[in-house]
């Protein structure tokens, strides 16, 4: 593969994944076919920062119009909802019904399937918007947050291509079994771009400890997902991101109100 080959192959595998993670206008790409998914996820860390720079800039603006840091974070919060089209948020929420209410693997897959949202999911919604809302305003300066949105964002997307490479479909059918595993390659390049966001705001010291959170929500989320219902789903997949997250912004603010700054 020449380099001209292999930047359109760069090109195509970032407009993928920012076409599936977002609503942003990528123009025109080739179909994807099963496999393609898999073999550009290592581009996901990128769609994540451009995810984290919606947030950002809609904080700084609300900071720069005269609000306070409270109502800031809800409008840079809808932000990036609104650019994700609610993407991974619908998956944590169909992971906590499904995991939460179903008693058998079919009954938990199937209300997995279906798009009504109950109990388990809609506490986990609100209980994940307020964490995410109070590290936000807890952080306060535009620059700071603007960083914690970027590396959140980011780095909990650069975790997902190594769990669909470690935790195997739970589905013959459906988005994740149509992705497909993701490659060694893949979960290797994506893990290195989310630790080097990871490094640049935290550091190396604290970088470590980012990475082995979201090593430990993986883990935990994979064994679950595996003992329960046989494997990962798309909804699993968006609940994983979720919990890295909002764990990389609660770190964010309180590694920031210690004096550590981007």
């Amino acid at each position: 593969m020449n380099y001209s080959e292999l930047a359109r192959r760069v090109v195509t595998d970032v407009r993928i994944c920012v076409s599936l993670s977002t609503i942003l206008p990528v123009g025109r790409i080739t179909p994807v076919n099963d496999g393609d998914v898999a073999r550009a996820s290592w581009a996901l860390p990128i769609a994540g920062i451009l995810v984290g720079l919606a947030g950002g800039a809609t904080y700084w603006i609300a900071g720069a119009v005269g609000l306070t840091p409270g109502p800031a974070a809800i409008l840079a919060l809808a932000s990036t909802i609104l650019v994700t089209g609610a993407l991974h948020e619908d998956g944590l929420a169909d992971t906590a019904d499904g995991l939460g209410g179903g008693r058998t693997r079919e009954q938990k897959l199937e209300i997995m399937r279906d798009s009504r949202i109950g109990t388990y999911g809609a506490c986990a919604l609100l209980l994940l918007l307020a964490l995410r809302w109070s590290a936000l305003a807890a952080i306060g300066k535009p620059g700071t947050v603007a960083a914690a949105l970027l590396v959140s964002h980011a780095a909990a997307r650069a975790a997902l291509p190594a769990f669909m490479w470690l935790v195997p479909p739970a589905r013959t059918d459906g988005l994740s079994a149509k992705a497909g595993p993701a490659s060694d390659q893949s979960a290797l390049i994506a893990a290195c771009l989310g630790i080097l966001c990871l490094v640049s705001v935290f550091g190396m010291s604290k970088a470590i400890v980012a990475v082995l959170l979201l090593t430990l929500a993986g883990l935990i989320l994979g064994r679950l997902a595996v003992r329960q219902i046989g494997g990962q789903t798309g909804d699993i997949l968006g609940a994983f991101e979720q919990i890295g997250e909002i764990a990389i912004m609660l770190m964010a603010a309180a590694f920031f109100q210690t004096g550590l700054r981007p």
